[in-house]
């Protein structure tokens, strides 16, 4: 299909990158489960290699299936390519991998699913990169907390567990002024309901377990490049603007320009920290794609539903969700997420961890797993779970506290999914 921005998400999200198989004529997107490509001749092997040549090399690079789903998501979130890879928590590594360097730190925001928290906070230590954690809301903190060896600026489009909104273009507006990417999540809004290119981010990760896929079969991640940074304004990104040493002395901006970061995540990123996604996941993932905006719309329409019908009951002290107009983020979801604040959001039950615990046991619809965008409903204890790891003020910082539970809501009746609610409330706070 020959892409078009005269063509709308609908259709985008069903045909974007695909076309009838040449050899066979399969309408769907054929799994290619191969580990290697048979080359032309010698000279058409070393332009691949080379990089003088696109095609296809060994799998752990480039895979047919798995390079219909990149430039799938590519189109959806307006960017010029992307890279997928095995999982979200390996995307953000790719994502960060070209910027960084020993001694070189992230700016971070403080309201992140609480393995990412976890990432930034120890992990990332032993390549001898550092994270700063600041809350967002606070933009003249999030410019205080830049310095010279500050390399990107990372947040979440709709934040896990609380489904608070971010202001993506102010922090965006505080990356260009430092010169440096702003990185943005955008697995719990998708693209449908965030476009956080438009915004001013550099590049968006998913974690494509969640909702692109959306039916909790397959783990895989995604960058997509914005391809409109310029990585040569300054020396701060060595690996793209000078003479890579790791690729022959290849300048990486130089030669590709706007898909820089996109052939360096494949030559580079792929090549040597090896986290490829095989092609039966790119499948599984192609098709959830094609029905992203009817699954959507309706986790909205049952989130709305939802959550109302929770912050109207007096076993409940509160309801994060920011499509309620008590929420401090209801108008910025306006203009951030202009079709709806997404399907995940806290409550918090009155009783504390014991009737957290109690609720998450009596449920009979929502399943209790570590899991979201799928869907079914889905329910978890996050201070028990996704963010024991954090310390209490942590959790709290997160919205992730000890009375609290995320839900995930999926597209079942919603009139079934609040009588199960209310069952449940009533065993956990009798």
């Amino acid at each position: 299909m020959t892409d078009s921005p005269n063509y709308g998400f609908d259709t985008l999200q069903i045909h974007a990158g695909a076309k009838p198989d040449p050899a066979t004529g399969a309408r769907q997107t054929p799994i290619y489960q191969t580990t290697a490509y048979v080359f032309r001749d010698a000279d058409h092997a070393a332009a691949l290699f080379n990089l003088q040549e696109v095609g296809f090399i060994y799998s752990r690079l480039t895979n047919p299936t798995v390079a219909v789903l990149q430039e799938r998501i590519a189109t959806l979130e307006g960017g010029v390519g992307a890279v997928c890879c095995s999982s979200g928590h390996a995307a953000q590594i790719m994502a960060l991998f070209p910027l960084m360097g020993p001694g070189k730190n992230i700016i971070a925001s403080t309201r992140l699913y609480g393995g990412t928290v976890t990432q930034f906070s120890q992990t990332i230590k032993r390549f001898g990169w550092s994270c700063k954690f600041v809350d967002f809301d606070d933009v003249d903190a999030v410019k205080a907390a830049v310095d010279d060896d500050t390399r990107a600026i990372f947040g979440e489009a709709i934040a896990n567990p609380g489904g608070y909104i971010m202001d993506v273009r102010a922090i965006a507006d505080v990356a260009d002024a430092a010169g440096v990417p702003l990185i943005i999540d955008n697995t719990t809004a998708t693209p449908y309901l965030c476009r956080p290119i438009e915004l001013g981010a550099t590049l968006v990760v998913h974690s494509t377990t969640k909702y692109l896929t959306g039916n909790g079969t397959v783990t895989g991640g995604c960058i997509v490049d914005s391809g409109k940074f310029d990585w040569s304004a300054n020396d701060k990104f060595p690996s793209l603007s000078q003479p890579e040493p790791a690729y022959h002395g290849l300048n990486f901006h130089e030669t590709f320009g706007g898909l820089a970061f996109t052939f360096h995540g494949i030559a580079i990123g792929l090549r040597d920290l090896g986290m490829t996604m095989n092609p039966q996941a790119a499948h599984y993932t192609l098709m959830g794609t094609e029905t992203l905006s009817l699954r959507m719309e309706r986790h909205v329409e049952n989130a709305q539903k939802i959550a109302t019908w929770l912050e109207n009951d007096d076993r409940v002290d509160y309801v994060t969700y920011a499509g309620l107009e008590s929420s401090p983020y209801f108008e910025r979801a306006k203009s951030v997420c202009p079709k709806g604040a997404g399907g995940l959001f806290t409550f918090a039950v009155k009783g504390g961890y014991d009737a957290c615990v109690k609720l998450v046991n009596a449920l009979e619809i929502f399943s209790h797993v570590a899991n979201l965008g799928d869907t079914r409903s889905l329910i978890i204890h996050s201070a028990s779970t996704t963010h024991r790891q954090l310390s209490p003020e942590q959790q709290e910082a997160a919205g992730a506290g000890a009375n609290v539970v995320r839900v995930s809501i999926g597209t079942e009746d919603a009139a079934d999914l609040i009588a199960d609610l209310d069952q449940a409330l009533a065993k956990a706070t009798a």
